[in-house]
């Protein structure tokens, strides 16, 4: 886009004379490119702000924090050479950005209508940010959803919301808020929510994902006794979300032509054996469950791409990957809208080694597969936390972005080891790295798909196996305790561990990532401690290494060695 031009120009410059001045800079020591480079594929990612699952990771109203916070993302999804971030602006009827209309977000600051210090924007800084980078950013937008906790009434959101000023035009479903589809001051509502984006902010375009009518069930006979006409009801639904769509559609390209507007909808529009138009799968249908005629939308060029979530593996006895593709760019093929496949890599954060998401597996075999239809023109992942945390789905994401020079070795799901790497050329009088203390024995095998943990050599018995989350190990907290020496105690009433060996206590509470040592020092944890399957599970390296052990991980034969100081 033109737009980009006298960035990239200014970067090549500022690089020119860094390079001829030799100017010392951060930027020079990293990988992270300065701008992303068009590889003729669009690789997208979405950044979630609903309950603060990728940003902010805290509410706050500290406008340096979020500053801080917006940098990091955007600078990592540069390195993975991301070319769309679709950032999540209104997670429900709130915002992310300086609205006449919406309220600020409380997963922004902590209260709804609450704004950030300093006259600080988010989207402005986000859009600001993304293009220095050469990176598209896509404004994510929830249309029906009010509410996103079951704990949050009318009386609960701020007195300016449009929800509560218009408690008429919302209806409540399985304990959250929707505004109903089939009112036309809500339709005018979501539009003039668009124009205001798109009138105010150099945004690249519109996101909506798959949240229409949230359910059959849906108590919208008020308004179909209404507006009905003697519809039938499935029919007069769809009708009510085709309207909003074409008209978004009709309404951004008047305003500005160069503004995308896409929808990312259910990875099936309907199964065959319901609808001879469908594809050959048995899964949840959105034109039948949430009233989303993706089909249509794309036909008839109401959008600029569809971005179907197909978030199950290839040989999926349900939904095969491959079954749902094949029927999206059939169906598409002769038509302009483009084809962006939605992708689950939040399936392979905890998956067992007998899992086809495990390591990534199934991310890179979807990822090789579209790339032999030259309909599909890239793929946004899910989301921003699992592919920038997950170590090897981010290699991934890389080689497939032509990062990496050379396909990278795919890691497993676990810590890695914390031992810096050993240089050729290190000086004699520098520090001599111990090794650890496996090294000096016969290498420990592991000839199961398990983890094995050993601590000082000996091996951990578990009731229950060790499990992933978020590229952590949860292990039964009492097993873990015995093998370290520590002395454990568990309180029933308030769900509180407490471990201790030699001079050193660690305590915590199920569900809260507090570790506290000597009842003074404060340690987040990355997982929270869990009731799994019966047991209290705890991260293993964080309890350990709390108590004074070493932890190291072997990463080829799947096995965590700990040794007590």
């Amino acid at each position: 886009m033109n737009k980009y031009l006298l960035t990239i120009i200014l970067s090549a410059v500022l690089i020119f004379q860094l390079a001829y001045f030799d100017i010392p800079t951060a930027e020079a020591e990293t990988t992270t490119p300065a701008v992303v480079t068009d590889n003729g594929r669009m690789s997208g990612i979405w950044v979630s702000t609903t309950l603060n699952l990728d940003y902010p990771s805290k509410r706050t109203t500290d406008s340096a924090f979020l500053r801080s916070e917006a940098d990091k993302i955007i600078d990592n999804c540069a390195d993975m050479g991301i070319t769309d971030i679709f950032f999540q602006v209104r997670p429900a009827c709130d915002a992310f950005y300086k609205s006449d209309i919406y309220c600020w977000s409380h997963w922004l600051t902590g209260s709804q209508g609450t704004a950030p210090s300093d006259g600080f924007d988010p989207l402005e800084y986000w859009i600001s940010r993304a293009h220095s980078k050469g990176i598209k950013l896509h404004a994510w937008v929830n249309p029906y959803r009010v509410t996103n906790e079951t704990t949050l009434t009318l009386d609960s959101l701020a007195y300016s919301n449009p929800a509560r000023q218009h408690p008429e035009w919302v209806v409540p479903f399985e304990g959250k808020l929707y505004f109903d589809p089939a009112i036309p001051e809500v339709q005018q509502l979501v539009i003039k929510g668009v124009e205001e984006i798109v009138n105010n902010y150099d945004i690249d375009g519109i996101h909506f994902d798959d949240y229409f009518y949230p359910g059959q069930g849906f108590d919208d006979s008020k308004s179909y006794a209404l507006y009905g006409n003697g519809t039938e009801k499935s029919e007069w639904r769809r009708n009510n979300v085709n309207t909003l769509v074409k008209a978004l559609h009709d309404r951004i390209k008047a305003l500005d032509p160069s503004v995308e507007f896409g929808i990312s909808p259910v990875g099936v529009w309907a199964n065959k054996k319901n609808n001879s138009l469908g594809s050959n799968t048995y899964g949840s249908e959105s034109y039948y469950k949430n009233y989303a005629d993706s089909r249509k939308w794309a036909l008839e060029g109401w959008v600029d791409y569809i971005a179907p979530q197909i978030y199950w593996q290839i040989g999926n006895e349900t939904i095969d990957y491959k079954e749902a593709v094949n029927w999206w760019v059939q169906t598409l093929n002769n038509c302009n809208t483009k084809l962006y496949i939605g992708l689950a890599d939040y399936k392979c954060d905890g998956a067992s080694a007998s899992s086809p998401w495990c390591s990534g597996k199934a991310i890179q075999q979807q990822m090789d597969y579209n790339k032999s239809f030259d309909k599909i023109s890239g793929e946004i992942h899910f989301r921003y936390k699992f592919v920038n945390d997950l170590s090897y789905i981010k290699n991934i994401v890389k080689t497939e972005n032509g990062i990496l020079s050379a396909p990278a070795e795919i890691e497993t799901q676990a810590e890695a080891t914390t031992l810096a790497p050993v240089t050729q050329a290190a000086p004699t009088s520098a520090p001599v790295m111990q090794a650890p203390v496996e090294a000096t024995t016969a290498k420990l095998v592991n000839n199961t798909n398990d983890i094995l943990v050993f601590v000082n050599g000996n091996q951990v018995s578990f009731d229950i196996k060790p499990v992933i989350q978020n590229s952590r190990t949860l292990v039964p907290f009492r097993a873990i305790f015995e093998a370290l020496g520590a002395d454990v105690s568990w309180n029933n009433d308030t769900q509180q561990v407490r471990a201790k060996k030699d001079n050193t206590e660690i305590s915590f509470v199920i569900g809260e990532k507090v570790l506290l040592i000597d009842q003074k020092d404060t340690i987040i944890m990355e997982v929270r401690p869990q009731i799994m399957s019966g047991r209290s599970m705890v991260p293993l390296r964080a309890v350990s290494e709390a108590l004074n052990a070493e932890v190291n991980w072997d990463n080829d034969e799947r096995i965590i060695t700990i040794n007590t100081k």
